[in-house]
């Protein structure tokens, strides 16, 4: 079977394999049925859910016909390595690292890097713009987590609290 289309396939497998590997991690917790559903009820539907998407778009992606194949292009790694260092400075500046000593920095803080850190992955890096992302998302973060659901996440550094 020839693969008509190199982006459908390969980003149909992705998904595959993302939507099986939640299906079966969800496994390890409770699944219970639709009218008592347990916690890992919903991870489970959604896991497979996109591996039948997954499936879908690879399917497409061996039947329908491209004028040249839609390779796959080289990869970004600017873009991989600055959006996974964001989500890695994110976590980190949450929650610290206490094995290493580096204390928790709150909420705010965190959202500030993870929007800049990951806006450098972008064409184009305009610093207002991006402090106003920043600014919108830690509002809309605080509003809805420490208000509204009111969870105890820590939201500024202990240096500043207290």
């Amino acid at each position: 079977m020839k693969i008509k289309s190199q982006k459908d396939f390969f980003s149909g497998l992705m998904f595959t394999v993302v939507g099986v590997a939640f299906a079966w991690g969800a496994t390890t917790y409770t699944v219970g049925s639709g009218a008592r559903m347990g916690p890992g009820y919903f991870p489970l539907m959604l896991g497979i859910l996109m591996a039948l998407i997954g499936l879908g778009i690879m399917f497409s992606g061996l039947t329908v016909e491209t004028t040249d194949g839609e390779k796959i292009g080289k990869w970004a790694w600017k873009q991989v390595v600055f959006i996974l260092g964001a989500n890695l400075a994110f976590g980190i500046l949450l929650g610290g690292l206490p094995s290493i000593g580096v204390p928790a920095m709150g909420m705010i803080i965190a959202i500030y890097a993870l929007v800049i850190i990951s806006s450098l992955a972008g064409h184009e890096f305009k610093l207002p713009s991006v402090l106003i992302l920043a600014t919108v998302l830690a509002i809309g973060s605080y509003v809805a987590f420490i208000w509204a659901l009111k969870l105890q996440i820590q939201v500024w550094p202990t240096f500043i609290t207290g």
